[in-house]
């Protein structure tokens, strides 16, 4: 499973979605499903845009955890 932070990140900042949909140009929709962690794909440039926009890496965004139920460890 990949656990989006973006939630986390924008309370910090005291940022709202559309904040940074206003300034990124970024759709709200898209950003709505990553701050909920409904999203199902996500854009390589929409990743690019959100890392330099909250300068922050990659994995201070994503993190990925094993599903538990599959007993995978990757």
């Amino acid at each position: 499973m990949i656990r989006c932070y973006l939630s986390r990140i924008l309370g910090e900042r005291r940022l709202k979605i559309s904040d940074v949909a206003r300034d990124t140009d970024i759709n709200r929709g898209t950003i709505t499903r990553l701050y909920h962690e409904t999203f199902t794909r996500i854009e390589i440039d929409v990743v690019n845009t959100l890392c330099k926009y909250l300068q922050c890496r990659i994995e201070d965004l994503f993190e990925f955890l094993p599903d538990e139920k599959d007993g995978d460890d990757y």
